[in-house]
């Protein structure tokens, strides 16, 4: 198979591409100032040569939202994801040969803030900042189903990963014992380890049933305090001292919201087309990733 992967320098771009080649793959790497092809989203479609006779196109790039949200941060959130898979797609408009899959990130913040609700793929979108631009995102990539290719939308929760992501800073408190749960704990934490986030990418690519959104998170979520308490656990650390909203708001301003959201959500279409989790709860996972 020949996948073109945007966003090949990233955390995820950069473990699927070892992955692809591994298995035997043919991979194009596109990034904005690495990669075997340079391409920036925001500036109109990707190179003619990427994509044609590319079997797939898995397109993972976009703006990181772990920082404080400033009108102009969150118009390049926003943008980044939105005019870069516009773009995106007209590049497989325009490839002849084109690919017959399409991949397309996308995250668990389509769901908003939901409490204790059950979610799976077919739960209606929340109302918030993330949510409006899963939504439009996810709009954007479903366009390339009238040029007749299959798209898959990957709605990612926290991933889990020792080189980056979220858990160095969720960590880093513990390291000098002042680690605990961030806001009440009460908020449900859609948690996958970075092995099953290429894995499912893998799967999305090699199973024609794997259509629309998919939530690649694992399949026993868990809320935020016992989150903290197991990572403090594995690092030999007490879990101590909750960070309240107030606190996180001040030091991080309206991306607390996010952080702080509760998703309830299980990965139901992988787990009906047959994906078999490597790391299906959540000690066995933080033990791999920080090597305990």
């Amino acid at each position: 198979m020949r996948v073109a992967v945007s966003g090949a320098s990233g955390l995820i771009g950069r473990a699927l591409t070892d992955a692809l080649r591994a298995r035997g793959d043919r991979v194009v790497a596109l990034g904005r100032r690495s990669g075997d092809l340079t391409w920036d989203p925001e500036l109109g479609p990707p190179p003619p040569s990427a994509l044609e006779g590319a079997d797939a196109f898995v397109h993972l790039a976009g703006e990181p939202i772990a920082a404080r949200w400033s009108a102009s941060r969150k118009r390049r959130i926003l943008d980044s994801r939105v005019v870069g898979t516009r773009h995106a797609v007209e590049g497989l408009r325009a490839a002849d040969p084109r690919p017959g899959t399409f991949v397309c990130a996308s995250g668990v913040g389509y769901y908003g803030d939901r409490g204790d609700e059950p979610l799976d793929e077919r739960s209606a979108p929340g109302g918030d900042f993330l949510a409006g631009v899963c939504v439009a995102w996810e709009a954007e990539a479903r366009r390339a189903t009238e040029l007749g290719v299959r798209v898959a939308s990957l709605r990612t929760g926290v991933v889990l990963a020792r080189e980056g992501g979220a858990l160095p800073m969720l960590a880093r408190p513990f390291r000098f014992f002042v680690g605990g749960p961030l806001g009440d704990g009460r908020q449900w934490l859609p948690w996958v380890h970075l092995d099953d986030e290429v894995g499912l990418i893998l799967h999305a690519l090699d199973r024609p049933a794997v259509r629309g959104p998919i939530n690649m998170v694992a399949p026993n979520p868990v809320r935020g305090r016992v989150f903290a308490h197991t990572l403090g656990r594995v690092l030999g650390r007490p879990a101590l001292f909750p960070v309240p909203r107030p606190v996180l708001r001040l030091g991080l301003g309206q991306v607390v919201e996010a952080l702080l959201a509760s998703q309830r959500a299980r990965p139901s279409v992988a787990e009906a087309t047959g994906y078999a989790f490597r790391f299906a709860e959540l000690e066995p996972a933080l033990r791999d990733v920080l090597d305990r």
